[in-house]
């Protein structure tokens, strides 16, 4: 009688046992139900979920880099860059690039009168060191007529700015419908002194060809 009451409860615990690990959930079925709640549907999962304090990691960039020597050298060499760009539109003549008193239509259209004929000034500074050089020939009479021609060469060009400017300023007046602003004067004479391929902006406009 004891013997059939013990094999009933051993038998008891076996299927409670069994009943048991048939609701515990399997490293499968996890692995599925988080495919699932990816995907959306089931299957098979393609990566384990990253923990929120690794993508926060991941993220996170430190305030001082590592390699300061190399973090300088390449600031520097992104200024050096960009001190080039602002230098070719400044060259080129873009808006945002000139200074204030290279801006606006007004003062383009001078530097274009300037730089669409031929001045008188531009051979000067040529002219003075073709001079320089003569001086040293031993002959006064050569000397006093280079110095007299260095000085004929300025009073016409100082003649032919003048001329420049008072042409310049009706042409102002028609096209733009205002006077000149302040400064313009001496903006379109220093230029006019100037060599060619010495001006910044450089001339955008040939000789002999109509300012824009």
């Amino acid at each position: 009688m004891v013997g059939r009451i013990v094999e009933r409860t051993v038998r008891s615990w076996i299927v409670f046992g069994r009943k048991k690990e048939s609701q515990q959930p399997t490293v499968e079925d996890h692995e599925i139900r988080e495919s699932v709640s990816e995907n959306g549907v089931p299957g098979k999962k393609g990566r384990p979920t990253p923990k929120r304090r690794d993508q926060q990691a991941a993220r996170r960039q430190p305030l001082v880099p590592a390699d300061r020597d190399a973090a300088k050298k390449n600031a520097k060499q992104e200024a050096r860059l960009e001190r080039m760009r602002q230098k070719d539109a400044f060259a080129r003549g873009e808006e945002s690039a000139l200074p204030k008193r290279d801006r606006g239509p007004i003062k383009r259209f001078i530097r274009d009168t300037v730089d669409s004929r031929w001045n008188i000034g531009e051979i000067l500074l040529p002219l003075m060191l073709i001079v320089l050089v003569m001086t040293v020939i031993p002959n006064r009479n050569f000397q006093i007529a280079s110095l007299i021609l260095v000085w004929l060469v300025i009073v016409v060009g100082i003649v032919d700015c003048v001329l420049l400017w008072l042409r310049l300023k009706k042409k102002i007046r028609a096209r733009f419908g205002e006077d000149p602003p302040k400064g313009s004067k001496s903006y379109a004479i220093m230029r006019a002194f100037q060599m060619r391929l010495s001006r910044m902006p450089r001339p955008q406009v040939k000789r002999g060809e109509a300012p824009r």
